[in-house]
C-alpha cells in the first residue's frame, strides 16, 4: 500500500538493518530523509573498532547515496552524556545495573531525534528495530501495540519497554515482520555497502566498553573485601511466608556469614550475577556475584551458578518506576504475564499484583541474578504491555 508520499526520517545508524529499513520505506511510496546520530566522542575506553562512530557515519551516508535519499548528521552527545552517561554513574554508584540500551531508546532515538525529525516535517520516524507494531479500537480511542518480532533470535521489544502511546503513534519498524537473514538478503540484492557488516556490540551508540575503565573516568578505585556465601547458609532454608511481599525479600548478607577469599578495586564496578573480573582461583566452579555492598564496599560471592543465592521468585517496583505501554491494561488485581528481566532471556511465566504504592512480580519459577536497576518487561502473548525499573 502507498502512503500518499508522508515523510518520514530514519535513524541512519551505519548498519544493515536501519539500511534495509530505508530501502523498505522508499519501497512503500515513503519519503525518505536519513539522519546519523553522533552521540560519543571519546574513543579511549572502547576496545574494539566495531562500532566507530566515523566509519558508521561513513557507511550510513554511502547507503543514503546508494538510495538517492538525503541524509545528515546531528550531534546529540550532550544529550547523550546528560541523559545516558551521568545516568550510569549514578545507577552504578549506588551499587545498581542500568540498562543504557532501554534508556538510549527512551530518552534519545524516541524523544530528542523524535523531535528533531517533527521540526523537518516528518509525519514518523523509523528505526532497524526487531519488533512490530500494531493497533486497536478501545472505545472510540486508538491504542498502539507494541509487539514482539517475528525473529525469535533478535526480538528486540525488550528494549522499547519504555515507549508510550505518544511515541508508537509516530513510529515505524519495517523489519519486523523479517528475519536477520532476510535483512541480509535484501542488503546484499540493493548491493548496500553494509549487507555483510556485524552487528554493533556494547553499550548503544558507544561500541564495545571496559566497562570499568569506562567506569573509572568518575567513579573512583577502592580497595574492598570479596566475601564467598556457602551454598548451604541458613538463611536459605528459611522459606519466606507464601506472599509477593515475602518472596521478594532480598537476601541480606554480613561479612560474617562468609569467608574472606579475595579484594576488588570498588563493589560499584560489578553487579549480581556477575563472573568476569573477580580474579579469584581455587575454587571447582566459577564465583559469582550475589550481592554488592557500595556503602562497606564488600562483594558476596557464590559458587556455581546455582547457588542459591542467585535465586529469587520475586521483585519489587516502586510506583513511580512503574511505565505502561498500554494504560489502558493497568490491572487492579493479580494479572498472568510473561516477564523477562534481560534481552534474549526467554519469557517466563508471572503474575503482577498491583498495590497503592507499586507492584510485585512474582515469578512461578525463580530467576537467577535480579538486579535492581535492571528493567523488567511484561507481555501479554507476544505483546509488551508494560515495565518497570527493579527496586
Amino acid at each position: 500500500m502507498k502512503s500518499d508520499s508522508k515523510r518520514v526520517v530514519v535513524g541512519l545508524s551505519g548498519g544493515v538493518d536501519s539500511s534495509v529499513t530505508a530501502y523498505l520505506l522508499q519501497q512503500q511510496g515513503y519519503e525518505v530523509i536519513g539522519l546519523f546520530m553522533k552521540n560519543w566522542h571519546d574513543d579511549s575506553v572502547t576496545i574494539s573498532k566495531e562500532c566507530p562512530w566515523l566509519e558508521d557515519s561513513y557507511d550510513a551516508m554511502l547507503v543514503a547515496e546508494k538510495l538517492g535519499i538525503p541524509f545528515q548528521t546531528v550531534d546529540l552527545s550532550e544529550e547523550y552524556k546528560q541523559r545516558i552517561v551521568d545516568y550510569m554513574f549514578v545507577e552504578y554508584e549506588r551499587g545498581r545495573t542500568p540498562n543504557p540500551d532501554v534508556l538510549c531508546n527512551r530518552e534519545i532515538k524516541f524523544d530528542v531525534f523524535l523531535k528533531i525529525a517533527i521540526e523537518l516535517g516528518a509525519d514518523f520516524v523509523a528505526t532497524g528495530h526487531y519488533c512490530r507494531k500494531g493497533q486497536v479500537e478501545i472505545e472510540g480511542t486508538t491504542q498502539y501495540r507494541l509487539l514482539a518480532g517475528v525473529d525469535n533470535n533478535k526480538d528486540q521489544s525488550y528494549f522499547l519497554c519504555q515507549l508510550n502511546q505518544a511515541q508508537l503513534a509516530k513510529t515505524l519498524f519495517p523489519i519486523g515482520e523479517l528475519t536477520k537473514p532476510e535483512v541480509r538478503k535484501i542488503a546484499k540484492d540493493q548491493e548496500l555497502v553494509t549487507a555483510e557488516k556485524r552487528d554493533s556490540q556494547g553499550l548503544c551508540f558507544v561500541g564495545k566498553v571496559s566497562l570499568p575503565e569506562f567506569l573509572q573516568q568518575q567513579l573512583a578505585v577502592k580497595t574492598g573485601r570479596i566475601i564467598q556465601i556457602p551454598d548451604s547458609h541458613p538463611m536459605y532454608q528459611i522459606k519466606p511466608e507464601e506472599t509477593p511481599e515475602g518472596l521478594a525479600t532480598k537476601y541480606s548478607y554480613s561479612a560474617a556469614d562468609g569467608v574472606e577469599v579475595g579484594t576488588h578495586d570498588g563493589a560499584h564496578f560489578f553487579t549480581v550475577g556477575q563472573r568476569k573480573g573477580l580474579a579469584v582461583g581455587g575454587t571447582k566452579e566459577p564465583l559469582f556475584v550475589l550481592a554488592t555492598d557500595v556503602k562497606d564496599n564488600i562483594i558476596y560471592v557464590g559458587e556455581g551458578k546455582s547457588h542459591l543465592g542467585l535465586l529469587r521468585s520475586a521483585l519489587w517496583i516502586a510506583q513511580a518506576d512503574v511505565h505502561w505501554v498500554r494504560p489502558d491494561l493497568m490491572p487492579h488485581e493479580p494479572m498472568q504475564v510473561w516477564a523477562r528481566i534481560r534481552y534474549r532471556q526467554p519469557l517466563a511465566k508471572a503474575t503482577l499484583h498491583p498495590t497503592s504504592t507499586g507492584l510485585y512480580l512474582v515469578y512461578d519459577q525463580p530467576q537467577s541474578a535480579i538486579a535492581a536497576g535492571q528493567f523488567a518487561a511484561w507481555y501479554l502473548k507476544d505483546e509488551l504491555i508494560g515495565s518497570g525499573v527493579i527496586g
